[in-house]
């Protein structure tokens, strides 16, 4: 292996090391989002709210997408991404509604 070789292996492995830790930390922060969500669903449940909040969602959308821009991130993918969270939110709910808030 050259040094120009050697160099763009050592960058590729610092870069994947980065995206693994990456990973962790998006990991860790959707279960922290999760735990308030389901405590989110379980208050709606206990007071007979609807497990949905469309203008919340529609606020959210605008909100990521906003910050999608600022981050330089494809605001298209920021609201994908955030549709597919707030459709799992919903299931989650619509299961605590179903068991009667537990």
């Amino acid at each position: 292996m050259n040094d120009v070789t050697a160099r763009a292996a050592a960058l590729l492995r610092d870069h994947r090391a980065s995206i693994d830790r990456l990973d962790a930390i998006l990991v860790y922060t959707l279960a922290e989002r999760f735990k308030h969500t389901q405590s989110v669903g379980r208050l709606k449940a206990e007071h007979d709210l609807p497990p949905s909040d469309p203008a919340r969602e529609s606020q959210q959308i605008e909100r990521l997408e906003r910050l999608a821009r600022e981050a330089d991130l494809d605001p298209e993918f920021a609201r994908k991404f955030l549709n597919f969270v707030i459709a799992e939110v919903i299931r989650h709910h619509e299961k605590h509604q179903s068991n009667g808030g537990a």
